[in-house]
């Protein structure tokens, strides 16, 4: 195992500080999991537990709007730190076991400590027969930087990557054990970066009234997916893509 290997991978959810009760129990309850102990100096951390597997969602209160950035586990924090920012990362903050870089494009992300987690959740399966996966998180750039991000992202995860269905979609697809690729999606203009969650549906309107169940609102319907805000402010989407593969359906 390299020690610049990356072993697994967590999406965040990052909502604010005053609307965060609402936000874990809505992702909790569109996910079906359920909530370890609460942790840090304020409670802004909490794991989200799916069953028979490892996790791979975690919630945090932040200041401000919030979003969504990634952390990597690795066997050896500093010497991953050391490669993200040698391709142009910039350090923001570290501690033993963890280091919070900056993207050459503005996207917040972290070096973690590998603990160990092999075991990747299943879809969700639905009593209607339908399933979902929250299998992916999407970065928004700004098109200034948009080659930048695009040959970071593979260089920093090692990971393979490719074209997406559209001009504005490239993609960093992980090894199949790892629970979320990256998407990034190039903005129509520059501004701050930002990060939003993506989940795989068999059928994105059947997850849309789920979610609306649970006090999400739809916002804007694209080719392949809908756009959601939940109930703490923060957007998301659910997308057309088959939850066992992660692709498009080919007929589409």
């Amino acid at each position: 195992m390299s020690s610049g290997e990356i072993q697994w991978v967590y999406a965040f959810v990052d909502r604010p500080k005053d609307r965060f009760v609402r936000a874990h129990a809505f992702w909790t309850a569109v996910t079906g999991t359920r909530l370890s102990a609460f942790r840090g100096d304020e409670a802004q951390f909490v794991t989200l537990l799916p069953e028979g597997a490892d996790a791979f969602l975690k919630a945090q209160a932040v200041d401000g709007p919030g979003g969504a950035h990634l952390d990597f586990s690795v066997a050896d924090v500093p010497a991953k730190a050391r490669e993200a920012r040698a391709l142009g990362a910039t350090p923001v903050h570290a501690e033993e076991g963890l280091e919070v870089l900056r993207s050459p494009g503005g996207q917040l992300f972290c070096v973690v400590e590998w603990q160990g987690e092999r075991v990747r959740p299943e879809p969700l399966a639905l009593p209607d027969g339908t399933i979902s996966r929250l299998d992916q998180v999407c970065l928004d750039v700004p098109p200034a930087v948009w080659e930048a991000e695009k040959r970071f992202w593979p260089a920093f995860t090692g990971w393979s990557d490719r074209p997406g269905s559209r001009p504005e979609f490239h993609l960093v697809d992980p090894t199949p054990h790892l629970p979320v690729r990256i998407l990034l999606q190039r903005l129509d203009s520059d501004g701050p970066a930002g990060a939003h969650l993506d989940f795989s549906c068999s059928d994105p309107d059947a997850d849309r009234v789920r979610h609306e169940g649970q006090g999400a609102e739809s916002v804007w319907r694209g080719p392949h997916w809908i756009v959601m805000r939940d109930p703490a402010g923060g957007t998301y989407c659910l997308t057309i893509r088959n939850p066992e593969t992660g692709g498009l359906p080919s007929a589409r």
